[in-house]
């Protein structure tokens, strides 16, 4: 049955409404490799009984002939999404233990659709990370490896490095990731899979545990651009109980999709080319350029003048929010608890936070905690707002000139891990690209163009205009069926 484990969503989602397999037959081969890939650590909790349970209620809908939009396709959850009854832990130690008694609205959607779920994946502690070298619970490894003959562990990505190495490894054919600054399309692009940050509020953030509340978006990871359409159907949609929730109608993406580009135009931005940029980075962005030119497209030059300035306005406001949202971790209601002994109310907050937090998460805490102080708030807080004010401001004028945007997804292919963490500035810099769509709320894809010369992904970033999946979608099945990126990563766990 392993290579029912090689199905992408829409194979498996068609070919059990045809009869060809049962869905048993796929939670339980994808359960089995789930079980076999510990060496990864990309799970946090396995639950094989939860995507049988769905299985079987699948199968016997296809006897009664009431499929589900999703029946039969088993998913893997980031552990940031709530789950009635299952562990979420945020990949923290605070968190560990905690057992919510309610449904992410994201994940009740997918329920809903059919999809059982194969267990909670790791990630970076609270979302706060760009390698998943930051879970409480251990990095996960991407199941890449480098052909230099090495065996160096390199970095899957964050902070959805747990499900691009599932969906890479073949342990889940798809999993929900978070975007608050690149962290489904980076880590998309460093295992070689597809993965979309829709327009921020198309997915409720009821339920995901908070990072950075005006840019943390929900969002689908999978093999292709399809099955990221499929997903993001079913993820999307208005939520009553997020009032940052978009009350639109969603669209149907996957009847939608179309590779032909006549009549589009595909800005480059000029800041983009960065002095000192991997050479194999560069090439492979010349080459989509010429992808999007066979598809029917017209490229054009834009000026994204105020990029320079995204990362850092980014390090502030994100660390800001975050600051405010971890606050509720003090010990008292739900969490960790570290109460020694004479203790009173503020050791009980010092000693819970300093034993709960990991080094990143307290580093953001503190940046964000100084930024909102009264002496500085507008010095930084303040400035970092209106500078996100300009950056929206420069794609709005840029689109004026095309209908999407093509860039690379990350500065580098997939780094060792441990080869970055002394260094948080040299860490944040993975973001570089990936961060201005993010403060402008727009919607924007990573899709696998390239290898590199150590035989690594390399990833291209579609950005779109706000609302316009369709054209993030489309632009990124041009790019696929161009490049046909069917490497894989060779089994060594």
């Amino acid at each position: 049955m392993t290579e029912l484990t090689n199905l992408k969503v829409a194979e498996i989602r068609d070919g059990h409404r045809a009869g060809d397999f049962s869905a048993v037959e796929v939670a339980e081969a994808f359960s089995a490799n789930v079980a076999a890939a510990k060496a990864l650590n990309a799970f946090i909790v396995e639950t094989p009984e939860h995507a049988l349970a769905a299985a079987k209620a699948a199968d016997a809908d296809r006897a009664a002939g009431t499929l589900k939009p999703l029946s039969g396709v088993p998913i893997g959850m980031k552990d940031l999404f709530c789950t009635d009854g299952v562990q979420t832990t945020a990949a923290s130690h605070m968190l560990e233990g905690f057992v919510p008694r309610y449904e992410s609205t994201v994940s009740a959607k997918l329920w809903d659709a059919g999809c059982g779920m194969l267990g909670k994946l790791n990630l970076d502690q609270f979302a706060m990370g760009s390698s998943n070298e930051t879970s409480y619970f251990g990095n996960v490894i991407s199941p890449w490896k480098r052909k230099d003959g090495g065996n160096a562990a390199l970095a899957p990505g964050g902070s959805s490095g747990g499900s691009s190495s599932a969906i890479a490894a073949r342990l889940c054919p798809a999993a929900t990731g978070t975007d608050t600054g690149g962290s489904i399309r980076q880590p998309a692009a460093f295992t070689g899979i597809s993965g979309i940050k829709p327009t921020y509020g198309r997915c409720s953030r009821w339920g995901i545990v908070a990072f950075a509340s005006s840019l943390d978006q929900a969002g689908p990871m999978a093999r292709d651009v399809k099955d990221c359409a499929i997903m993001l159907e079913t993820m999307a949609g208005f939520d009553p109980k997020d009032a940052t929730s978009l009350n639109m109608a969603v669209p149907n993406w996957e009847a939608a999709l179309s590779s032909d580009l006549k009549g589009k135009k595909v800005g480059i931005p000029k800041e983009y080319r960065l002095e000192g940029i991997d050479l194999d980075i560069d090439a492979m962005w010349d080459v989509g350029i010429a992808m999007l030119k066979d598809a029917g497209a017209e490229v054009v030059e834009i000026s994204l003048p105020h990029t320079k300035y995204a990362l850092p306005a980014y390090y502030i406001i994100a660390p800001a929010e975050a600051s405010s949202n971890l606050a509720r971790y003090d010990g008292v209601r739900y969490g960790l608890r570290d109460l020694p002994d004479g203790a009173g109310l503020q050791d009980m907050y010092a000693a819970t936070r300093a034993d709960g937090f990991g080094p990143e998460v307290k580093r953001r805490i503190m940046i964000g905690t100084y930024v909102l102080s009264a002496g500085f708030y507008d010095a930084y807080y303040t400035q970092a707002q209106k500078v996100r004010t300009l950056i929206a401001r420069d794609f709005e004028a840029a689109f004026g000139a095309c209908d999407v945007i093509l860039t690379p997804t990350a500065p580098s292919a997939a780094f060792g891990l441990g080869e970055k963490m002394a260094d948080p500035l040299a860490m944040y810099l993975n973001d570089v690209f990936a961060v201005p769509a993010s403060l402008a709320g727009l919607p924007a894809m990573s899709v696998p163009a390239a290898l590199n010369r150590e035989g690594l992904p390399l990833g291209l970033q579609i950005i779109g205009k706000a609302f316009d999946e369709q054209g993030v979608l489309n632009a990124g099945l041009a790019i696929e069926e161009r490049a046909g990126f069917t490497a894989r990563a060779e089994k060594w766990w």
